[in-house]
């Protein structure tokens, strides 16, 4: 919690990725408020981007709500595709955060995020799977 104050005195833009892990919990209902607690002080809510494999990902933001399309790819190994998809969308959100208001630039960053975690299947292992730009670009054109 230190850490997050400081990061938004610092005018930091806080991610907040949480895993829903209950056997780590006394219980479901300690799950639900310890996860809960930090949702105020966060930007970018993990558990409000919904992903869905390879039909996508859905969005809720304080303003609107929506559906992005995935990609269908050859799937070797699921493991880092979410840290995949989020980590685009943190780096969209970084070079640009208009994309939490502006709901065009939210769904262009989503098509990018789905397309870097539909990369990041089709090898195994998360990090020497993981995409550059450039092949996102090449998936998200290949595709239309």
């Amino acid at each position: 919690m230190a850490a997050m104050k400081a990061a938004r005195e610092a005018g930091a833009l806080l991610s907040y990725d949480p895993n829903v892990r209950e056997p780590l919990w006394p219980s479901a209902e300690a799950c639900r408020e310890g996860i809960k607690s930090i949702w105020n002080s966060a930007d970018i809510i993990k558990l409000l981007l919904v992903t869905d494999g390879e039909k996508g990902c859905r969005y809720f933001t304080k303003n609107f709500r929506g559906a992005v399309g995935g990609f269908s790819v050859n799937t070797v190994d699921t493991t880092g595709a979410g840290d995949a998809f989020v980590g685009s969308v943190l780096c969209s959100a970084a070079k640009d955060s208009s994309i939490l208001e502006d709901e065009s630039r939210l769904r262009e960053a989503l098509k990018m995020a789905n397309a870097c975690g539909a990369i990041c299947t089709t090898r195994k292992g998360a990090i020497p799977a993981l995409p550059d730009n450039a092949a996102a670009q090449k998936l998200i054109s290949d595709s239309h």
